[in-house]
């Protein structure tokens, strides 16, 4: 049996109270107690209602300086892709991709059903558990709508932020959600049942359209899991899935940004000059571009006012952030403190950063960047990309661990994430590939590769390159300058370099010019030509329709 309302809050004369003696039930032998207690359900709280849920019943939850709310996700700081699993059923065996290389764990549904169990008899026990109606996609034609159940104030503050939030009208109307999440996390999964590895597990049910999160607090493994089902639904409707930075010029130009980890993604989409339409995910429909969210999830460390204004100024009532150390007495963060995690975090609404554009949509993107950073230094600071060179980067999704940024690397690390976000994908990376391409020949949209990384040399030998360069580039591209420039192919990668840009020395833009010793240039251009090469081992044999010609295009825009 279920209460709307505050536990806590005492019961005045209007409301009608609970006389067991009248109650004449016939129990059943398969009737639990559980099923006689009550649970509370604290349905869409306000986040002020939130604060104090947090404050008063969850330790290690404080107001900071700005009016921020600090809390602790736990013993887990991050995601735990290796927990994560989606049900392998009829259905979705031949549209998921699975096998060597998928993030796509697979589990059975008997399995999903004993997690489901776990989850929903610990949050039966429970004396009140938080409800979150909300939806996704900005695009109301394909919105989707979600139901976030969960133990935690900090968690229902969080998805609040994270997800569009409805309005009381809406609210009224929204019946059966799309898809459900059950976050019983501070209970662990049973480590003996079948596919279980450890305490933790994310499941995954398409089927069931529902998500059961055991064994982590980490707010963010809701909001990928919801990803990756956008993933799985999106596509389905004809509509791609992304994960991207977006913003629009005052003209209603817009760019899409992809780029792992250290790229600058964050960096530049968020352009004071330009309309921030999101910061993470989209989708890219018949209609345009939508961001799926409402609302940003930026990382916190070393983050200072200088270097980033909005995010900083974004921190106040209403945010949450993760994993924070800050002084006992005045309740100021220390954002480089890394004695919880590297990984702390702000998550807080949309509306918060001064251009955003709300609604979050916008026309047809002219310019798709992809976003490297080139740690070995052969990449060109900027190239234009033919469509199947633009498939070939996004699938191979580049970036390179940088030497000392890990124990053990020695020497620059070339990393792939497949669509620059393979934890999260659903689908073979060669469709959602094929999707792009289809929508930039429609929309006549331009590929172009930045590399943010090294210049000269590589990493320990050049530098890297200036963000004011960085700038510069992605302003030609915004401004249309870049397509009236002459061009030059490379060797082996076969990459077309602009013979100007405004503002940048000539030489630069032609890696082997700023490499004191040419044959050591040349030596590691084929080395990291290499390792493409291998990568693209994993998506070699993968066919799109009935043959194998599109595969066999992307490939053929390789390095040789």
């Amino acid at each position: 049996m279920v209460v709307r309302g505050d536990p806590d809050k005492k019961i005045d004369g209007s409301e009608t109270k609970l006389e067991h003696e009248k109650l004449h039930y016939t129990l059943q032998p398969n009737i639990s107690d559980s099923a006689l207690k009550f649970t509370h359900i604290l349905y869409n709280l306000s986040p002020a209602e939130l604060y104090e849920q947090a404050i008063k019943f969850e330790k290690g939850s404080f107001v900071t300086s700005t009016g921020a709310l600090a809390t602790l996700s736990g013993a887990k700081t991050g995601r735990s892709p290796r927990d994560k699993r989606v049900v392998r059923d009829e259905q979705n065996e031949d549209e998921l991709w699975w096998g060597k290389g998928s993030p796509n764990i697979e589990m059975d549904e008997h399995t999903f059903l004993v997690n489901r169990e776990r989850a929903v008899d610990y949050l039966n026990s429970l004396e009140k558990v938080f409800v979150n109606d909300l939806f996704l996609n900005w695009d109301p034609e394909h919105r989707i709508k979600v139901r976030i159940i969960s133990a935690r104030a900090y968690h229902s503050l969080f998805m609040y932020n994270m997800c569009i939030r409805p309005t009381l009208e809406e609210l009224e109307d929204f019946g059966t959600p799309d898809f459900t999440i059950y976050n019983a996390g501070q209970f662990p999964c049973n480590r003996y049942t079948h596919y279980m590895t450890s305490s933790t597990s994310i499941d995954l049910n398409l089927q069931r359209k529902e998500m059961v999160i055991l064994g982590t607090q980490y707010a963010g493994e809701m909001k990928k899991g919801l990803f990756s089902v956008m993933h799985y639904l999106m596509p389905q409707r004809g509509i791609l899935s992304v994960h991207s930075g977006c913003n629009m010029g005052k003209d209603g130009d817009v760019a899409l940004f992809f780029g792992l980890s250290g790229t600058g993604k964050t960096t530049l989409s968020t352009d004071p000059n330009r309309y921030l339409i999101g910061d993470d995910e989209h989708c890219w429909s018949d209609n345009g571009v939508s961001n799926i969210e409402g609302g940003c999830y930026a990382k916190c460390i070393d983050l200072s006012q200088e270097k980033e204004p909005d995010i900083w100024n974004a921190i106040k009532f209403g945010t949450v952030l993760e994993n924070v150390v800050f002084d006992e007495h005045t309740r100021e963060v220390y954002y480089e403190d890394r004695s919880v995690t590297e990984n702390t975090r702000a998550c807080y609404p949309i509306e918060y950063i001064p251009n955003a554009k709300i609604p979050c949509v916008g026309p047809h993107p002219k310019n798709v960047i992809l976003l490297a950073c080139d740690a070995f230094g052969v990449l060109p600071p900027i190239s234009k990309l033919t469509l199947p060179q633009t498939m070939y980067h996004f699938i191979s999704g580049y970036t390179a661990l940088i030497a000392g940024t890990e124990d053990g690397i020695l020497e620059p690390q070339a990393t792939f994430s497949a669509c620059f976000g393979a934890a999260f994908i659903m689908l073979h990376p060669t469709q959602y590939a094929a999707m792009l391409a289809e929508r930039m020949r429609r929309h006549g949209a331009t590929g172009w590769l930045v590399n943010t990384g090294w210049s000269g040399g590589s990493y320990g030998v050049g530098q890297r390159m200036k963000l004011a360069y960085t700038r510069k580039i992605i302003d030609a591209i915004h401004n249309g300058s870049l397509l009236n420039a002459k061009y030059e192919e490379t060797p082996v990668f076969k990459l077309q370099i602009p013979d100007y840009i405004d503002g940048i020395p000539s030489h630069i833009l032609h890696p082997e010019n700023t490499w004191s010793d040419v044959k050591a240039y040349r030596e590691t251009l084929e080395k990291l030509a290499g390792l493409f090469k291998k990568n693209f081992e994993n998506f070699s044999d993968y066919k799109i329709g009935n043959d194998s010609r599109l595969t066999q295009e992307i490939m053929e825009a390789g390095p040789l």
